[in-house]
């Protein structure tokens, strides 16, 4: 590099585009340093339920992931657009002395609101947690769902 600069080493058109080079290098250099400090965290899933919402013509449905979760443990609550589930995943403790390997599970509160683009009912919206799998089916408002003109 001190060539470089020094003789515009190799040639006198590339100086430039070589300085360039240089200056990219040295900040992806501190971008990683900075990765790796935690001054940029990582965005992380925590422990909030993985959800897939779907849609036919009369209702919403919810299914979310909720591994080691009983039904008394979930709070549910149903707005005119959309619906909140929260809780908390206890994970029991190894013990003081364990060294751990690899820890990929997280205990803690979560809270995932879902919005749904119209208004449902909320007075018909139906749970059930099995091995898991919390399903919700959620009915459109009468005025929302798509209604069959026939034509005379």
């Amino acid at each position: 590099m001190f060539y470089r600069r020094l003789f515009d080493f190799p040639t006198r058109g590339l100086g430039s585009s070589f300085r360039e080079l240089d200056r990219l290098q040295r900040q992806m250099e501190q971008w990683q340093g900075a990765l790796s400090r935690g001054a940029f965290p990582m965005p992380s899933a925590g422990v909030f339920p993985l959800t897939n919402v779907t849609e036919n013509n009369d209702s919403y449905y919810v299914r979310a992931e909720l591994p080691g979760i009983k039904s008394d443990e979930l709070d549910i609550q149903v707005t005119a657009k959309g619906i909140s589930i929260s809780g908390e995943r206890k994970i029991p403790v190894e013990g003081n002395n364990v060294k751990y390997h690899r820890r990929e599970r997280e205990a803690g509160k979560f809270s995932r609101l879902i919005n749904l683009p119209d208004d449902i009912d909320v007075n018909k919206v139906d749970a059930k947690l099995e091995n898991g799998v919390l399903t919700m089916t959620i009915p459109k408002a009468e005025k929302t769902k798509p209604r069959q003109i026939a034509v005379k």
